[in-house]
C-alpha cells in the first residue's frame, strides 16, 4: 500500500490541507481525475466532469478527485507549482485524466507526467476558441495547448466537431481522439408560460462566448411582441461581461422584460425549463452545448447559432440556427417562431425526437469507462 498526499475525495475540496488516502496497486480500475478549481462550479464543463465521475464510480471505478487549485487558465507561478506537486505525487502508472481547462496550459508538466502515467486529456473545447481574447492571448493558448496535447496518450472530447477541430487545427491524430458526448437526463415536456406573453429562457455563464450582447440587441428590435426573457447563468466567470449585459439591458430599455438570476440550483433550473416557451442562446462557440440538449429534452423550440458543435447537438428541424454575431438573422428567427404557434409545435415535436436519440449519462459514463479500460 502507498500513501498519496494531495488527493481529495470530496468534490472541489482544494482549500483545506491535503490528506492522504490508501492506494491498492492491485486494484486495476482506479484513476485520478484532476481538475482546476472547484468541481461544484455551476458550468457545463464541471457538470460533465461530475456526472462522468459519478457514472464511473457506479461502474466500479475508484476515482480519486484531485483539485489543481484556482487560477486556471491563467495560473500564477505558485499555482502551477502547486499543481505540479500534487500531480507528481500520484503513484507511477496510475492513469490520470486532466480537464482541459488546466491541461492546455501546463505543457511542460504534461511532458513530465507522460513519462510516468497514461495521461488522458479531457477537452471540452480548445481554450484559444474562447471569445473575448486578444490576438496575443489566442496565440499563447493555441501554442500551449498544441504542445500539451502532444504528451497525452489519449484525448477525450465532448463532440464530433471538437474532435474534427483538434485533428485539423491542433495536430492531434484521429487515432488518439475519442468522442464522449455529454448525457442528457430524460425530462418532462415543458408546460410553457400559459399566459399572454411568451417566456424565453437562456442558460449560460455570463461570458463573451455566450453572445448575450447579440441576444439583447436582437430582442430590442422585437418590443412589439409580448415576451419575457429569463437568463440563468453564473455572473462570476468574467470580469467585464456581466456589467456589459446590465448596460445593454438598460440602454435598450428592457429592464422590465428581462430577469437576471445568476447561477441557480438544479431544482430552480428545472422549473425554468418547465415554464419556458422557447429556448434561445446566441453563442459564439460551443464545444457541445449542454443547455441546448436540456432544452430539447423538455421539448422546447430552440433558437441558436451554427457555431462550434451546436449543429451536432441541435439537428435540423429541432431548432433554428443562425450565423453567430448576426443580430438581424437572430431577430428574424425569433420573430418567426414567436409569431407562429404551428411552427413552435413542430419544433417541439422534433426537439423531443432529437432528445430521445441523445445518450443518457449512463451511456456516456459507459463509453468513458471503455476508453479508460484501454489504459489500466
Amino acid at each position: 500500500m502507498l500513501r498519496v498526499p494531495g488527493m481529495r475525495r470530496r468534490f472541489g475540496d482544494h482549500v483545506s490541507s491535503p490528506i492522504s488516502i490508501d492506494v491498492d496497486q492491485t486494484q486495476l480500475k482506479r484513476i485520478v481525475f484532476a481538475f482546476p478549481g472547484d468541481l461544484a462550479t455551476p458550468t457545463g464543463g464541471y457538470i460533465y466532469d461530475r456526472r462522468i465521475i459519478g457514472g464511473l464510480e457506479a461502474l466500479g471505478w475508484t476515482v480519486d478527485q484531485l483539485s489543481l487549485g484556482d487560477g486556471f487558465p491563467w495560473p500564477s507561478a505558485a499555482q502551477v507549482d502547486f499543481a505540479q506537486r500534487v500531480l507528481l505525487d500520484i503513484p507511477t502508472d496510475c492513469p490520470v485524466v486532466i480537464d482541459g481547462l488546466a491541461f492546455a496550459v501546463i505543457p511542460e508538466l504534461a511532458q513530465r507526467l507522460s513519462a510516468r502515467h497514461p495521461l488522458i486529456a479531457l477537452v471540452h473545447h480548445p481554450l484559444a476558441l474562447e471569445s473575448g481574447l486578444t490576438a496575443q492571448q489566442v496565440q499563447i493558448f493555441r501554442a500551449s495547448e498544441i504542445a500539451a496535447l502532444t504528451h497525452a496518450r489519449h484525448v477525450i472530447v465532448t463532440s464530433p466537431a471538437t474532435a474534427k477541430g483538434l485533428n485539423a487545427d491542433f495536430g492531434v491524430e484521429a487515432s488518439r481522439i475519442s468522442v464522449v458526448c455529454p448525457g442528457t437526463d430524460r425530462a418532462q415536456l415543458a408546460r410553457g408560460s400559459q399566459d399572454q406573453s411568451l417566456h424565453l429562457l437562456s442558460v449560460g455563464s455570463i461570458v463573451p462566448r455566450k453572445g448575450f450582447d447579440i441576444l439583447i440587441a436582437a430582442l430590442a428590435t422585437l418590443t412589439d411582441l409580448p415576451w419575457q426573457l429569463t437568463i440563468a447563468g453564473d455572473r462570476t466567470r468574467d470580469a467585464v461581461a456581466p456589467a456589459q449585459l446590465d448596460r445593454d439591458i438598460e440602454r435598450f430599455g428592457l429592464a422590465g422584460r428581462i430577469s437576471l438570476l445568476g447561477a441557480v440550483s438544479a431544482e430552480v433550473l428545472e422549473s425554468l425549463y418547465m415554464q419556458a416557451d422557447l429556448f434561445v442562446l446566441a453563442s459564439r462557440f460551443e464545444g457541445y452545448g449542454m443547455a441546448f440538449a436540456e432544452a430539447l429534452a423538455h421539448g422546447l423550440p430552440v433558437v441558436g447559432t451554427t457555431a462550434g458543435a451546436i449543429p451536432d447537438t441541435v439537428p435540423p428541424g429541432a431548432g433554428v440556427l443562425v450565423a453567430p454575431n448576426d443580430v438581424p438573422q437572430l431577430a428574424q428567427a425569433l420573430r418567426q417562431i414567436m409569431t407562429d404557434p404551428v411552427c413552435r409545435a413542430q419544433l417541439s415535436r422534433a426537439a423531443l425526437q432529437a432528445a430521445h436519440a441523445q445518450p443518457t449519462w449512463q451511456d456516456s459514463a459507459t463509453e468513458f469507462s471503455k476508453i479508460l479500460g484501454l489504459f489500466v
